[in-house]
């Protein structure tokens, strides 16, 4: 059986477009086909229509979770044809997250290769779809679902982008909606009427002046507020009576998103959650954390930082039942923009590490 190729992974992973739901479903199909041919045994469920996969190597009492999505944000179609530049991969999710999930998947095929490496530690893998979706927070997010049916381990490392460094942080999530109401007037006479595209992003303005902007933490300096989505207006001639934005926020892990809604709400526009997830966080000094960190410095000569993330991930989903989970992940930069990439060579010290964390954990007293 050949030998899995890290790079050779990401570049057919980034060809897909699955910021789409057909993009998604090829994507899975490719990974299905992969998984069988490395011998890798897996199984798919489907949740809200689209499918994931979990696979597993090893036998064991312990279980080590990674977690991994397919799924991207929208780009341009020159994106989904990945290409290297100075010792970089580029291409949308080269960095979020199909890099990461590239590496798994070749340190879960090693694992496979030489089971004896890990007596007695289950690595399982779940690749879900619907990581990036932020649009209705109604819908269970597949990782949620597979937590509910049953995968679950002593400890869960989700492989978004850290550049090598232990997310022990991440930022809550609140979107919300607001709505600007102002008075239409034609549009050769626009001080006869009152813009609402205008007064909306004089709300904006305020809103970066409430309180809890300017709020701080140990790992954090300020939240992140941004205008994700903005509407208003009909036709050019006439002055906006209607404008809705949606806001992006990313609050910290000692604010209350309760105390944020009330903040937003007090400046007098009309203002409703569409998207809500709680921040993630974990004690630096939690000993999976600290069997990761020296499994990177006997790899790397140096001890990982443990550090907090401005994104959100699934790692929540495990933290919300009582298990310790992190984000860890290749270096790169640029995700969600233009030239996202990843850098080759820590695809390849990522895919050890991984390796070198299961191996340590399958020989440490006492693990989990």
């Amino acid at each position: 059986m050949p030998e899995a190729d890290e790079l050779a992974l990401a570049e057919r992973l980034i060809s897909y477009d699955s910021s789409q739901p057909d993009g998604v479903k090829a994507a899975m199909g490719f990974l299905k086909g992969w998984l069988e041919g490395q011998g890798i045994a897996h199984r798919t469920y489907e949740v809200n229509g689209l499918p994931s996969i979990v696979a597993a190597v090893g036998e064991g009492p312990v279980t080590l979770i990674w977690n991994a999505h397919v799924d991207v944000v929208p780009a341009r179609s020159e994106q989904f044809s990945p290409w290297h530049v100075d010792g970089r991969l580029y291409g949308r999710g080269a960095y979020d997250m199909k890099g990461g999930l590239a590496g798994m998947l070749a340190a879960l095929a090693d694992l496979s290769q030489a089971r004896e490496m890990i007596p007695g530690v289950k690595v399982k893998l779940l690749i879900v779809p619907d990581e990036e979706s932020e649009e209705d927070s109604n819908l269970p997010k597949s990782s949620a679902f597979l937590a509910s049916e049953g995968h679950l381990g002593e400890f869960v490392v989700c492989g978004e982008p850290t550049n090598l460094e232990i997310g022990v942080q991440s930022k809550g999530v609140l979107v919300v909606r607001v709505d600007v109401e102002g008075r239409a007037a034609h549009g050769s006479t626009p001080w006869l009427g009152d813009n609402a595209v205008l007064k909306a992003f004089e709300l904006y303005r305020r809103i970066l002046e409430l309180p809890f902007a300017s709020g701080r933490s140990e790992l954090y300096e300020h939240p992140s507020i941004n205008i994700g989505r903005i509407r208003g207006g009909d036709v050019v001639n006439i002055v906006p009576d209607h404008c809705r934005m949606d806001v992006d926020i990313r609050y910290l892990p000692n604010q209350a998103p309760e105390e944020v809604l009330r903040q937003l709400r007090s400046l007098g526009a009309e203002v409703t959650p569409i998207y809500e997830m709680p921040p993630a966080t974990l004690d630096p000094g939690e000993p999976h954390v600290q069997v990761l960190r020296e499994a990177v410095g006997a790899l790397e000569g140096g001890e990982a930082p443990a550090v907090g993330r401005h994104g959100a991930s699934d790692a929540v989903f495990f933290l919300e039942r009582g298990i310790p989970a992190i984000e860890f992940g290749p270096a790169g930069g640029g995700h969600h923009g233009p030239e996202e990439y990843v850098e080759i060579e820590s695809l390849r010290r990522y895919r050890r590490i991984l390796v070198e964390f299961a191996r340590r954990l399958s020989s440490t007293p006492n693990r989990g």
